[in-house]
């Protein structure tokens, strides 16, 4: 099957043996050719130096990096020397981000919404970036309702994002009704499918249960009945996986982004399995 667009994303490394592991993952996601490789920034716009870091050795192995920048914490003058660093060490491609509030943390910063902080990017920088804002096909868990939610979606795209990038989902129906709610409101730019491999039950179970992503019933089950047997959970959320990038890429989506955790298995065991080329 045809894949156009592929992107992994990764998070930057707490410890010297972490980051020898990444460099590992990256070697071999590497051989499939992704367009870009994007960096987290921690909840409350922390780790913003490992961020900086793994961009920038990312960047030296020849591969086109995308940092995080996130609205939490911010301000405009930390914001402005972000992305004038970027700028100098040639990084073309932002995710801009709302951002996680840690727990007890008040909002802070100088950016309400990830839209602020779109129109910011271009007010400093012209078009020197690709900016990737953050698209929620089942509705991000704080919004007021999917009327609100889409409204905000569309106000960082006329802000001056170029494309979006899903929270994960198990539900293609979900993308695809976002995506024609998207056209119906104007807003034809690309949206790329987040995908979350499948490898660990509680790892997963607990990611959805803050981010708000569903994860349906019948995998809950299945889940469930395996119980500790690994080799059972990955080789379901391979194929389950897998499905869903089939079902979505024959569907129209312009690609895929794949939400590493930092290693390598899972995601080449999807693109395996969907065939990708």
């Amino acid at each position: 099957m045809q894949l156009d667009h592929l992107s992994f994303e990764f998070f930057p490394p707490k410890t010297p043996e972490g980051a020898e592991k990444l460099r590992a993952a990256r070697r071999r996601l590497y051989a499939r050719a992704p367009e870009f490789c994007s960096v987290t920034f921690g909840a409350g716009g922390s780790t913003q130096e490992g961020t900086l870091d793994t961009v920038l050795e990312i960047a030296a192995e020849g591969m086109r990096a995308a940092p995080h920048l996130s609205c939490i914490g911010a301000s405009r003058a930390r914001a402005s020397e972000l992305l004038q660093r970027y700028r100098a060490e040639g990084i073309r491609r932002i995710v801009a981000l709302r951002g996680d509030l840690p727990s007890g943390y008040g909002l802070g910063g100088e950016f309400t919404h990830a839209a602020d902080l779109v129109e910011f990017i271009r007010a400093e920088t012209g078009d020197w970036f690709h900016i990737e804002v953050a698209a929620y096909p089942e509705m991000h868990p704080q919004a007021r309702g999917p009327a609100d939610d889409l409204k905000h979606f569309v106000a960082k795209m006329r802000a001056g994002a170029n494309s979006a990038i899903t929270q994960y989902f198990f539900n293609p129906d979900a993308y695809f009704r976002f995506v024609d709610e998207l056209r119906r409101a104007g807003v034809d730019a690309p949206v790329v499918p987040g995908i979350m491999p499948l490898t660990n039950a509680s790892q997963l179970l607990r990611f959805s249960e803050v981010c708000g992503a569903e994860v349906p019933r019948w995998m809950r089950l299945r889940l469930l009945e395996y119980g500790d047997d690994r080799a059972s959970i990955v080789a379901f959320g391979r194929d389950v996986v897998a499905d869903l990038c089939c079902r979505l890429l024959a569907g129209g989506a312009p690609g895929l982004h794949f939400y590493t955790l930092n290693q390598a298995d899972a995601s080449l065991g999807v693109l395996e399995r969907v065939g990708a080329a």
